[in-house]
């Protein structure tokens, strides 16, 4: 058992040091912070047990503090100290999150039985409230975790659209969370007391997915000693989740059609029509636009699903949330391991954010829950991280096109501004192959848009793709690099 860690967030370097000798003497791990960026980025990085926070920091207000911790942290115990305390403050920091409230100047015996009372009294603390979660973008019920721009819009998104019984379509690579967003949606939706019903399209034969979908009568085929259910039917008055819906076969795609179209179809070997009431929500890790012009996937279908489209960012399209998440499987693995693995080092952390990660959240999960079982205590750093991850480097970002400094001459802005926003352009095609609509998901445009924006600039997606990997590198460009908030 790891000792209990508190995080004093002080300007004040005297009483930073007074409060640390006496909670360090109480059994503390005690480290400190003196602004709330630096309170941030450390609870980002290594969590804590409580916080101890003045109101009156030098870059942030003590309460905003607070409520940005909770986003990271719902289970973070917060006590605020200041010596501008009025009850008006001391409301609204109880508001915001805080357990107890404290003046300075305070009696240390006082201060030391407030911070046990806190802990003792909240072994099981709040989780912060849904509308909170949802307007940080972080939502940990439902696996959603980031306080980038690209989750922050991605957790709003949701929020709107997740009350709809509208059809979504998940886009998203391999391991970005497909299903965790599909659980999210139906979580927060008006159908959440009803079941969830997952089929993945690929994983299941040919032969089977059709009985698997829509169910079967007693004798419809070698085997069927008895009527059975199709998952269709089990998820009546929930959701389906049809899950790498681009591998279904073409036959079957038909019958699916008429069973969106029509809320209602016959099992194998069967006449009598079954109606349901279910919400559908599908994903691909393919280029579905690809699989219609190649005739491996049905137009009418495609657009049937394609209602409210969604599209997962990559982790190298959000990487300043690596240390929150790394955090959080921490915390869920050295539960479930029974370990005690304390955090990520700050070199070891550098290389896991620089890392690629063609495997995306999952990977990222696998690679945790390696270190707990083998680490199972105290600080991971670089020597135990898999030699991939040694020889990690930077990869290229919008950065890389943008002057450093301003010369003495000045610069054009117009023309720096379009030739940016050139290279995102040529960027997101090179990432999307030349696939136009790839590219305006990567860019939050309309397809429309970006095409008349590739007539009027007389840019060539195709001809200047492999020019623009020569010029950057091979590597995946980040085209929503994000930054921590």
């Amino acid at each position: 058992m790891h000792p209990r860690r508190v995080l004093i967030v002080e300007d004040d370097h005297a009483i930073q040091t007074l409060l640390h000798r006496v909670l360090e003497s109480e059994g503390w791990e005690v480290a400190q912070a003196a602004t709330g960026t630096d309170a941030l980025s450390h609870l980002a990085r290594q969590g804590a047990d409580l916080v101890l926070t003045d109101l009156q920091l030098p870059d942030m207000d003590g309460v905003a503090v607070i409520e940005r911790m909770l986003a990271l942290d719902p289970c973070l115990t917060t006590i605020v100290m200041t010596g501008f305390g009025t009850v008006e403050r001391a409301v609204e920091a109880m508001r915001a999150g805080a357990v107890d409230f404290i003046r300075k100047p305070f009696d240390l015996k006082l201060l030391v039985a407030a911070v046990n009372q806190a802990v003792v009294s909240q072994p099981v603390r709040r989780p912060i409230p849904p509308a909170r979660a949802a307007a940080t973008g972080s939502d940990r019920a439902t696996g959603l975790v980031g306080e980038s721009p690209a989750m922050r819009a991605l957790v709003e998104f949701v929020r709107k659209v997740a009350d709809s019984d509208s059809t979504v379509l998940i886009f998203g690579e391999s391991g970005t969370g497909k299903e965790v967003l599909a659980r999210t949606l139906h979580a927060q939706s008006r159908r959440h007391r009803e079941p969830l019903v997952p089929v993945n399209c690929g994983a299941i034969p040919e032969t089977l997915l059709e009985s698997e979908l829509f169910g079967h009568e007693r004798g419809a085929f070698s085997g069927a000693h008895q009527a059975r259910a199709g998952r269709f039917e089990l998820a009546h008055g929930g959701t389906l989740f049809l899950d790498e819906i681009g591998e279904m076969p073409l036959p079957l795609q038909v019958k699916l059609l008429r069973a969106l179209q029509e809320r209602c179809f016959e099992r194998v070997g069967g006449t009598r029509s079954v109606k349901v009431d279910v919400r559908i929500i599908a994903a691909t890790n393919a280029d579905l636009d690809a699989a219609v012009r190649d005739g491996r996937f049905r137009k009418d279908l495609y657009y049937r699903l394609n209602v409210i489209p969604i599209t997962v960012p990559s982790l190298r399209q959000r990487r300043s949330d690596i240390p929150l998440l790394v955090r959080y499987f921490l915390q869920r693995l050295n539960s479930r391991k029974g370990a005690s693995v304390l955090g990520v080092d700050d070199h070891a952390m550098s290389c896991l954010a620089q890392y690629d990660w063609p495997g995306n959240v999952r990977e990222l999960e696998n690679l945790i829950e390696r270190l707990v079982v083998l680490k199972g205590e105290g600080m991971i750093e670089v020597a135990d991280l898999p030699e991939v991850f040694h020889g990690a480097r930077p990869a290229p970002g919008p950065r890389a096109s943008v002057p450093a400094a301003l010369s003495q001459e000045g610069i054009d802005l117009m023309m720096e501004l379009e030739q940016y926003e050139n290279h995102l352009i040529l960027k997101a095609l090179n990432q999307a192959g030349g696939i136009t609509s790839k590219a305006a998901r990567l860019l939050r445009l309309n397809r429309t848009t970006l095409v008349e924006k590739l007539k009027r600039k007389k840019l060539d997606g195709k001809a200047t793709a492999e020019q623009d990997r020569t010029m950057v590198g091979t590597e995946p460009y980040p085209i929503d690099q994000p930054s921590m908030i």
